[in-house]
C-alpha cells in the first residue's frame, strides 16, 4: 500500500532536508525519525540528515548546527521543539519549580521565601534562556542555509510548537512554517510545491487561522519505521542504544478520543484513534530488538485508549509474544479501566515492567468533574486482575490535587484509594507521583479560569514572571494555602520520597475516608460538571 497519493511523484530538484531536535531532555527523538521515515518511503533519493541537538553539551549546539548546515547545505530546515512549559513537573531542567514556587508563595520562615525567590530567579533565567536560545538556533539555523541556497527555507514543529504556536509566531523569522500535530502531509506537499492551504499550520507573518489547532488531523496509515535507513542519516543513534537503559519510543496509535479538563492531547492528536498495523508495529520492535534493544515505550497517548481498543492491544501483544521478543521490557501510559484478564496476563508475559495512569484524583466525584471518563472502581477491578496475573513491578499513579472542587472530603477519597492501590501491589511499587497543572491553552481548564475570573483573556501562557505563574501553576483557593503547606513539610522531611510522603501528611491531617465513599460520584457532582466546564 502507498504510502501517500505522492509517493510516486519527486520532490523538486536539488532539495535536501536536515531534521534537527532542538534541545530538551534527551528522550529517544521518535517524532523526527518517523517523519524522517516517512520522507524517505514518499521520496527514496531525497537527500535527508538528522541532527539531534539534545545530545549534545548546550554550549556546542549552535557551533554544530551552523557546521552541520555549511556541510550539509539543506534547502529544507526542520526544526522539532519538544517542550516549553515547566510549571507541571516536581523537576525541571532548571532546578524544581513547584518548590520554588511554594517556598515564594506559602512559607512562613522569611529565608525559605528568600530562598524560593532566588531559585525562581534561576528557573526564570533557565526558562527565558531556552526560549530564546531556541528562537536563535532557528533564525542562525535559516539564515546560514539561505547563505548556501537563497531558497532555504524553515519548518517549525514539535509537542511544544503545537500548543504555543499563536505566541511563538511573533518572534520567529518572517516566512517560517509554523506546524501543528503531525507534519508529514505538510512536508510532502512542501517538497512537491502544492499548496498548504489545507494543513495544519501557518506562515509567520501571516495570521493563523481561527481554531486551528481545533482543525483534525489527516488520517495516515504507517509502515515499520526503517532503522537501517535511520542509522545511516542519524550518527547519534548509536548514542542512545549503547547505554541500554533509555526505552525506545514506538508508535502504535495516534489520537485520543477523550477530554481531560487539562490535556491538549485532544486537540492536538485529533479525536481519532488512528491504530498502526500490528505486523508493522511488530517489525519495526524487531528491528530495534536486533540492535540490542530490550526497553520499549509505547509512545501512544493511551496504549489503551477505550475498551474498544482492548482486542487490537491484545493482538498486538500475541504479535509481539509469537515474534519471540524474550527478555524484553515496556511500558506505556494506560487507561487502567480498559482491560479483562486475559489482557492483564498478555501484558504481563510481554514484559510490562512499568506503567502510569493518570487518575489526577482518587474521588469519583472529582474525575468526573475534571471529564477524565475513569471508572474509578473499574481501575481498581483491572489493577487486581494485573496482581492476578503476577505483575510485580513499578506503577506511577499521577494525581493533580486540586484542579476542580477539591476539598477536605476529597482528599481523605484520594488517601483512601492510594491505599488500596498499595494493598493490590505493595506499598513499595506504587509511586504517587504528584503534580500540579500547569496551564495550557485550549484545553477545557483555561476556559473554566475564565469563566471563573482567574485569567484574563490575553495572558501569556508563556510567561514565568510571579504574577502570571502563580495562576498558571494551578493551585487556586481556598485549597492552595493548604497544598502548599503540605507540599513543603514534604520537601523538607523527605524530598527523595516525595509523593509518598505527601500522602502520608494528607492522611495525617486529613484521615482516610471509606473506600466506598471514594467511588461514588453524587448526581449533583454531574451537574456540577457541566456548570462548571461547559
Amino acid at each position: 500500500m502507498s504510502l501517500s497519493p505522492f509517493a510516486l511523484q519527486a520532490p523538486a530538484a536539488g532539495e535536501r532536508v536536515l531534521l534537527v531536535r532542538l534541545p530538551c531532555n534527551p528522550i529517544f527523538p521518535i517524532g523526527p525519525i518517523y517523519l524522517a521515515d516517512h520522507l524517505h518511503k514518499c521520496f527514496p533519493g531525497l537527500p535527508q540528515r538528522i541532527l539531534d541537538l539534545a545530545a549534545l553539551p548546550v554550549l556546542d549546539v549552535e557551533r554544530v548546527l551552523l557546521a552541520v548546515i555549511d556541510q550539509f547545505q539543506p534547502t529544507l530546515l526542520v526544526f522539532s521543539w519538544r517542550d516549553i512549559q515547566i510549571y507541571a513537573p516536581v523537576d525541571g531542567r532548571g532546578g524544581n519549580p513547584l518548590q520554588n514556587s511554594f517556598e515564594v508563595f506559602y512559607a512562613r520562615n522569611p529565608l525559605k521565601r528568600l530562598r524560593g525567590a532566588l531559585g525562581g530567579v534561576r528557573l526564570m533565567a533557565s526558562h527565558y534562556g531556552e526560549l530564546w536560545r531556541n528562537q536563535r538556533l532557528v533564525r542562525r539555523g535559516l539564515a546560514r542555509a539561505q547563505r548556501h541556497r537563497s531558497t532555504a527555507r524553515a519548518v517549525l514543529g514539535g509537542g511544544a510548537v503545537s500548543v504555543f504556536y499563536e505566541q511563538l509566531g511573533r518572534s520567529l523569522p518572517k516566512g517560517t512554517i509554523v506546524s501543528l500535530g503531525e507534519g508529514e502531509p505538510l512536508l510532502e506537499k512542501l517538497l512537491l510545491g502544492h499548496s498548504l492551504q489545507s494543513e495544519r499550520c501557518y506562515v509567520v507573518g501571516e495570521p493563523p487561522r481561527p481554531g486551528l489547532i481545533h482543525e483534525q488531523p489527516e488520517s495516515r496509515p504507517k509502515t515499520a519505521c526503517d532503522y537501517t535507513y535511520i542509522a545511516s542519516i542519524w550518527p547519534q543513534l548509536d548514542w542512545y542504544l549503547d547505554g541500554g537503559d533509555f526505552y525506545v519510543g514506538v508508535q502504535t496509535k495516534r489520537g485520543c478520543p477523550h477530554n481531560c479538563c487539562y490535556c491538549v492531547y485532544t486537540v492536538v492528536e485529533g479525536k481519532q484513534v488512528r491504530l498502526n498495523p500490528v505486523k508493522e508495529v511488530v517489525a519495526e520492535m524487531r528491528q530495534l530488538y536486533d540492535r540490542g534493544v530490550r526497553g520499549f515505550w509505547f509512545t501512544d497517548a493511551q496504549f489503551i485508549p477505550a475498551r474498544r481498543y482492548i482486542d487490537d492491544a491484545k493482538e498486538l501483544l500475541r504479535a509481539v509474544k509469537a515474534e519471540g521478543l524474550t527478555g524484553i521490557r515496556w511500558a506505556a501510559y494506560i487507561r487502567a479501566d480498559n482491560l479483562d484478564a486475559e489482557l492483564a496476563e498478555l501484558m504481563v508475559a510481554t514484559g510490562m515492567s512499568y506503567f502510569e495512569i493518570g487518575i489526577t484524583s482518587g474521588s469519583q466525584e472529582l474525575v468526573r468533574k475534571m471529564r477524565m471518563g475513569y471508572n474509578l472502581r473499574t481501575v481498581l477491578e483491572s489493577c487486581r486482575m494485573l496482581a492476578a496475573a503476577g505483575f510485580r513491578d513499578h506503577v506511577s499513579v499521577n494525581y493533580s490535587f486540586n484542579v476542580i472542587d477539591e476539598r477536605p472530603e476529597t482528599i481523605r477519597q484520594t488517601v483512601a484509594y492510594h491505599r488500596e492501590l498499595e494493598r493490590i501491589f505493595g506499598a513499595d511499587r506504587v509511586e504517587p507521583a504528584i503534580f500540579f497543572i500547569g496551564l495550557q491553552p485550549h484545553t477545557h481548564l483555561e476556559q473554566y479560569g475564565f469563566d471563573q475570573g482567574l485569567l484574563k483573556p490575553g495572558y501569556n501562557p508563556m510567561s514565568m514572571m510571579p504574577w502570571t505563574a502563580r495562576k498558571l501553576l494551578w493551585n487556586p483557593e481556598p485549597m492552595g494555602s493548604t497544598f502548599g503547606r503540605i507540599c513543603l513539610e514534604a520537601f523538607d522531611r523527605n524530598p527523595g520520597d516525595f509523593g509518598r510522603t505527601v500522602m502520608d501528611l494528607l492522611e495525617r491531617d486529613y484521615g482516610v475516608a471509606p473506600l466506598d465513599q471514594a467511588l461514588r460520584a453524587p448526581v449533583e457532582g454531574r451537574a456540577a460538571l457541566a456548570k462548571a466546564v461547559s
